[in-house]
């Protein structure tokens, strides 16, 4: 993610702080300091925060650990001012499976809760859940309590929150997973138009989170759209069979020449039917702009790059793309380069399928056309006959 800093790793998956986290700092430490000039009270202000954030790194590990047992691997963790996300390479597909991993999070701030709990008991404290307060008031007290509320809030039904995501887990268990995204990103808008309202009324900050939960939610429902629409086509249906290849040794100039003179965007490297590496628009132009148009290709290219095979599926190839961060895989079959895949020829295979069925559903709902004694009348589409 941009503007994000490593910060550590835990579990083997690397810990990431945006920029915009620093701003939270600060707010914090003004906060504390405005209410009675104390700087030790402001930076006890300080460790307060860092300390919620570190409960929210164990809620997101809690989410990456149990999606790992799932087979599924998580790419980072990246704290921002809302709180955390731990940003999986995809969802288990089996309802069970994200119903578990959406729960894990919340579970791991009860057992925080309980273990913060257990240490006031021990002693002797008397706990109070009116005394939360957001200056001052007992640091561990405020903590569990914290923890707590971390609980409630991310099972609200807010997909694509936890609790969204435990209602979606839900409705998939009976229903096709498309429609079940579709139903579980209606609830998350209506809290997001909740928490929008709530917040030009109360705390602004819960306005930040109404963009977020808007916005994730159309992310995920497009995304289920995609997965749906390409589920089990594979990827020879989808790719360009004709595109242009760049050897090592030309220089920048050929490759700005080849560029300039079509559609395509990034660029195999090759030897022979070899894929070596590849050459994409952004490392292209920066190149030019530091090095000149006389460096060669090879001295610029990717050689760390991941590359489909025809018969996997797009489903898989999109994957592959999210996981490299790359908007365009080679795509080899037994070892020899025979096309290229980018989201551009998803996008566009997505939108000719629903062009057809839209044309499908206008031609059934139309009266049958009388026979007048042709020997033949054209078949309608059906499904079999759609190009995939």
């Amino acid at each position: 993610m941009r503007w994000s800093w490593k910060v550590g790793k835990i579990a083997g998956i690397n810990l990431y702080m945006h920029a915009t986290f620093l701003l939270l700092l600060l707010f914090v430490l003004f906060a504390y300091w405005t209410n009675g000039h104390d700087m030790a009270e402001a930076l006890v202000g300080i460790l307060f925060v860092l300390v919620i954030f570190a409960c929210i790194v164990f809620h997101e590990l809690g989410h990456a650990l149990t999606a790992r047992k799932y087979g599924v691997q998580t790419r980072d963790i990246v704290l921002l001012p809302i709180g955390g996300v731990a940003r999986l390479e995809h969802m288990p597909e089996k309802p069970r499976e994200e119903f578990w991993v959406a729960l894990a999070g919340p579970a791991v701030n009860v057992a925080i809760a309980a273990i913060l709990f257990g240490a006031l008991v021990a002693a002797g404290m008397r706990v109070s859940w009116s005394d939360l307060r957001g200056i001052g008031g007992n640091f561990v007290e405020n903590l569990m309590i914290v923890n707590l509320w971390l609980v409630g809030f991310n099972l609200l039904p807010a997909f694509p929150m936890d609790g969204g995501r435990v209602l979606r887990a839900l409705l998939a268990s009976r229903m096709e997973l498309g429609r079940a995204t579709q139903m579980a990103a209606r609830v998350g808008k209506a809290m997001a138009l909740l928490f929008g309202v709530a917040g030009l009324f109360g705390d602004p900050f819960l306005i930040f989170i109404a963009l977020f939960v808007w916005m994730g939610a159309d992310a995920e429902t497009s995304m289920a759209l995609i997965k749906t629409s390409v589920a089990g086509v594979p990827v020879q249906h989808v790719m360009l069979k004709e595109f242009a290849t760049l050897r090592p040794d030309d220089t920048l100039a050929s490759a700005a020449r080849h560029s300039l003179g079509g559609w395509q965007q990034d660029f195999p490297v090759v030897f022979g039917d070899r894929v070596l590496g590849l050459l994409t628009r952004e490392d292209l132009t920066r190149s030019i702009a530091e090095k000149g148009p006389e460096l060669l290709v090879r001295d610029v290219m990717r050689r760390e790059f991941l590359t489909a095979d025809s018969h996997d599926t797009v489903e898989h190839a999109l994957a592959l793309l999210q996981v490299g961060k790359y908007r365009s895989l080679p795509v080899e079959h037994e070892g020899r380069l025979v096309g290229m895949l980018s989201t551009d020829n998803i996008n566009h295979f997505m939108a000719m399928q629903a062009a057809l069925r839209r044309q499908k559903t206008a031609r059934e709902g139309r009266p049958a056309p009388s026979n007048q004694g042709s020997p033949s009348q054209k078949a309608e589409p059906r499904d079999s006959d759609l190009p995939v």
